[in-house]
């Protein structure tokens, strides 16, 4: 990349990246205020916003979203008649989870082994950085060739559609000609890799209740319905034995015919014990890419410390199911509220509540946007062609940003490739990948502007 102007103006702009990645990072935005602070939130919002005014770009603003959250709004002019781009990346983040689990404090970005470390660096606040690279490089290499708008969201971690919402409120807003959404992922680092479809999202907190309150074990269990049995019960019924989704009408058997996942390498990946099977059958891209898969993210009951001798009157849990390209999420949520339903045992009471959802995402791969990020990318990652992936998350507002602007080409690309361990403790991101991305999405936006 070193012959290349914008390459060497990125190159040249990497420390100052590290820099502000730093202090992205410290901010700790979980869009969850039970968990942590809102003015954590707000204030990465104030820091987006402070960056996009330092840059010149015009209407900079916080906007209020239907969930109690804040994005960050700012257009950057570009040369009459030009096209307009879409930049989206979100600056919220998951949960630090287990803290010990950290080598380093999740919120202190700290460099280790060639990677830089903290809760954000890949998912999303680097793509946040990414994007100021590519437009810096851009401007000290002949200008900006589009219009650009800017959306920092504040909640897609949450799932909860703030955005989605706003968006649908303010049509006009995030009107463009093609959207690049920064919160993907290489298929592997050094293979440049855009996303051309989504799984889909619905999440639900189930619970069952069977007494009116809890009961000593030895005087009543044997008899008396265990809440925290029969919620085990239902969740087991979710998945066959070899660990298929098995939600009652849900089909589990599509298959994924583009890139493929070698099954050794998905091991290595996700840190699979040795010993400890894969779930499911068909190809891993199959199971990944191109079928429901349902998880249980949590259950509330009594910690095995401090536990008493009680048969339990009620427990709860979180339930998350991803939804592929060619399954309506709204069908898959009644799917799945009818078996979580037949399948309570007991005639325990069951409950549920819908908490996120988003609908499954598929992209139009042959549109001119994907040809002149091919051509991007090539520069970028010399020796390389750019390959087309699944991915297996969800970013619920595509399908919002496709049907308020059906004639919009969208792309996905993005920091968040497997060594990343975006969601888990750990989490980093590849200061290579952040400087190769940030190239192809300069170069594209110059291709893009000349197609």
């Amino acid at each position: 990349m070193s012959s290349n102007p914008v390459a060497e103006t990125v190159a040249s702009l990497m420390p100052r990246a590290r820099a502000e990645l730093t202090e992205l990072v410290a901010f700790k935005s979980v869009a969850d205020f039970d968990q942590f602070p809102k003015s954590e939130s707000e204030a990465a919002a104030r820091w987006v916003a402070d960056a996009l005014t330092a840059e010149g770009f015009e209407d900079v603003a916080l906007l209020d979203t239907p969930d109690g959250t804040q994005s960050v709004y700012g257009y950057l002019p570009g040369p009459a008649g030009a096209k307009t781009v879409l930049l989206y990346a979100h600056y919220d983040v998951q949960p630090p989870l287990d803290e010990a689990g950290w080598t380093t404090p999740p919120f202190e970005m700290t460099e280790r082994d060639g990677r830089w470390y903290g809760r954000g660096a890949a998912d999303c606040k680097g793509g946040v950085i990414m994007h100021l690279l590519a437009l810096r490089a851009l401007k000290a290499n002949g200008g900006v060739p589009v219009h650009v708008k800017f959306i920092a969201e504040g909640s897609e971690e949450q799932g909860t559609g703030g955005l989605e919402r706003y968006a649908e409120a303010h049509p006009a807003l995030l009107e463009a000609d093609t959207i690049v959404i920064g919160d993907a992922g290489n298929f592997r680092v050094g293979l440049p890799t855009v996303t051309a479809t989504l799984r889909g999202m619905t999440m639900m907190r189930v619970q069952v209740d069977t007494l009116q309150g809890n009961l000593h074990s030895g005087q009543f269990g044997g008899a008396a319905p265990d809440a925290l049995s029969a919620l085990i019960r239902v969740l087991d019924s979710l998945r066959a034995k070899d660990g298929t989704t098995t939600i009652d009408g849900l089909t589990p058997d599509a298959s994924w015919d583009g890139l493929q996942y070698d099954e050794e390498q998905f091991r290595k990946d996700a840190k699979v014990l040795d010993g400890v099977e894969l779930i499911g059958d068909g190809t891993v891209a199959d199971r990944i890419w191109a079928r429901p898969a349902v998880t249980v993210l949590g259950i509330d009951c009594p910690p095995v410390v401090g536990a008493t001798p009680s048969v339990q009157a009620s427990a709860r849990a979180l339930v998350s199911l991803r939804v592929p390209p060619g399954i309506d999420t709204d069908e898959a949520t009644k799917l799945l509220l009818a078996h979580l339903e037949t399948h309570t045992p007991w005639g325990a009471r069951v409950s549920t509540e819908r908490i996120g959802q988003g609908q499954p995402f598929s992209a139009d791969t042959t549109s001119p946007a994907y040809a002149a990020m091919a051509d991007a990318m090539a520069v970028a990652y010399p020796g390389q062609e750019m390959q087309y992936a699944g991915q297996g998350g969800s970013i619920p507002l595509c399908n919002t940003l496709a049907a308020l602007y059906p004639h919009a080409e969208i792309l996905l690309i993005g920091l968040s490739e497997p060594e990343a361990q975006i969601h888990a403790v750990n989490e980093s991101v590849s200061p290579q990948e952040l400087e190769r991305l940030s190239v192809a999405e300069a170069l594209f936006l110059r291709n893009y502007a000349a197609s």
